[in-house]
This record gives C-alpha cells, sequence and structure tokens, in this order.
C-alpha cells in the first residue's frame, strides 16, 4: 500500500486506494471549522473523512454521509467500519438527489450539513469518472446542492461548504436564492503575501440575524513553516 493510499488522524483512519480524491486541506480545515449539531449530513462523502471529523468533534451526532462514486464507497465504507464512530455513521451509496427524493417522507431534518463541492464547471471535464463526479459541478449543480441541502435542513440549521474565490459569487446567489444568509466566512491563504486560496463559508437557513463574520487565517507564515493557527485548528486530528 503506498502512502498516498493510507492517512492516520489521531482517532481513525483513512483507507484512499479507491476514491479518485484523496485527504487534502480543504477537506481538513472544513471539518475541522465547520458548523456541527445532532444530525449531520455530509455530502459527497468520499473516503468519509469529513463524516468521521464531524463524529468525533460532535460526540452526540448521528452522521450520514451520502456518496454516488462505487469506488469511493469501497473506502469510505471501510473507513466507517474501522472508526471508532461506527455506531453513528450511516453510509449511503447514491446520488445527492436520489438520496432527496428517496427521504421525502422523512419526519426530521438535519440541523447541519457539510459539503467539499465539486466547483470546476468552467475547466475541462477529467478523464476518469470518479474525479469528473469529484471535481465538476456537472454532476452536481451548485442551484441542486443549495436547494437540497435547504429541504432537509431544519430552520436555523447550519451549511458548511469549502469552496475557491472564483465561484464565491456564484456559489453565494445560489444559497441566497435556496434561503440562506452568510453568517461566517473564513478566508484560507497559503501565505501572508497570497491571495485568498480557499473560502470555507457557514451559511444558516433563515433570516439574516446578524452582519457576516469575515476573518482571514493564513496555512503558513512568510518563511513557509505551518502557522500557529493551522496547528491550532488541526491539533485534535493530526499526528
Amino acid at each position: 500500500m503506498g502512502k498516498k493510499d493510507f492517512f492516520q488522524f489521531k482517532q481513525f483512519h483513512i483507507h484512499q486506494e479507491h476514491a479518485a480524491m484523496k485527504v487534502g486541506t480543504d477537506s481538513d480545515l472544513l471539518g475541522a471549522l465547520a458548523a456541527g449539531g445532532k444530525r449531520i449530513l455530509d455530502v459527497g462523502t468520499g473516503t468519509g473523512v469529513l463524516a468521521l471529523m464531524m463524529a468525533q468533534r460532535f460526540g452526540d451526532a448521528r452522521v450520514t454521509g451520502v456518496e454516488i462514486d462505487d469506488e469511493a464507497v469501497l473506502d469510505a465504507r471501510r473507513n466507517f467500519e474501522e472508526s471508532p464512530f461506527r455506531d453513528r455513521i450511516t453510509l449511503v451509496h447514491d446520488s445527492f438527489q436520489n438520496f432527496l427524493a428517496a427521504r421525502k417522507s422523512e419526519d426530521f431534518h438535519f440541523d447541519s450539513v457539510v459539503c467539499n463541492p465539486p466547483y470546476f464547471d468552467r475547466s475541462l471535464e477529467c478523464p476518469t469518472l470518479g474525479r469528473t463526479r469529484a471535481r465538476h459541478s456537472s454532476s452536481l449543480p451548485f442551484g441542486v446542492l443549495a436547494r437540497g441541502v435547504a429541504n432537509v435542513m431544519e430552520e436555523q440549521g447550519s451549511f458548511t461548504v469549502c469552496i475557491p474565490p472564483e465561484v464565491l459569487s456564484d456559489f453565494n446567489a445560489e444559497c441566497f436564492m435556496a434561503g440562506f444568509w452568510l453568517k461566517e466566512n473564513f478566508r484560507i491563504k497559503s501565505l501572508p503575501d497570497k491571495g485568498t486560496k480557499r473560502h470555507i463559508l457557514i451559511y444558516q437557513k433563515g433570516i439574516a440575524e446578524t452582519p457576516t463574520q469575515e476573518q482571514t487565517f493564513c496555512m503558513r507564515n512568510t518563511d513557509k513553516t505551518v502557522s500557529d493557527w493551522y496547528k491550532e485548528t488541526l491539533k485534535d486530528f493530526l499526528l
């Protein structure tokens, strides 16, 4: 097994030999900063890393991970079963659209949804179906995602995503039309002298209560050493 096929966290491990998208900084920070709840949904769970991080952070939460890709599901299922949170995590092997249709009769909603959404909607499709599904919004358009999350979420529930700056305006517009307001915007930079690399956004369902809180953080210092903020944010997860 290659090094890239296995990732060890403090309380669980991630097998990722099948999934198209491996564990990376985006998922690590999203899992560490996302708003929680007692009923958490992870849309496009991939290897299951976000679902596992949320289960670790919120000890009384029940987490559902939805994943369409056959290969990724192999990893997620193994990772969930081998984790100390296995009794609180459910894996659904289906598209988010089918998941929505199948649970119309359900009598409960989620109070927290997390998603690392596909966003390369203006770039060339990837050569493999798995990477296309994981990276391109053609598989889950922003509007479909936002409206679907709104349909399965309680009032005042939280929706946390990680997206790049180039799609911020489009994503914000879709979330606003779906009934969300932007509560927090974490601007993540790789270095102090670089532009924003990612936005971790926490939306809330309902009418805006306060102005959006915006904060900027750097993953590395000017000398490229890991920043204290990054180490503190991920101290409960990374070895």
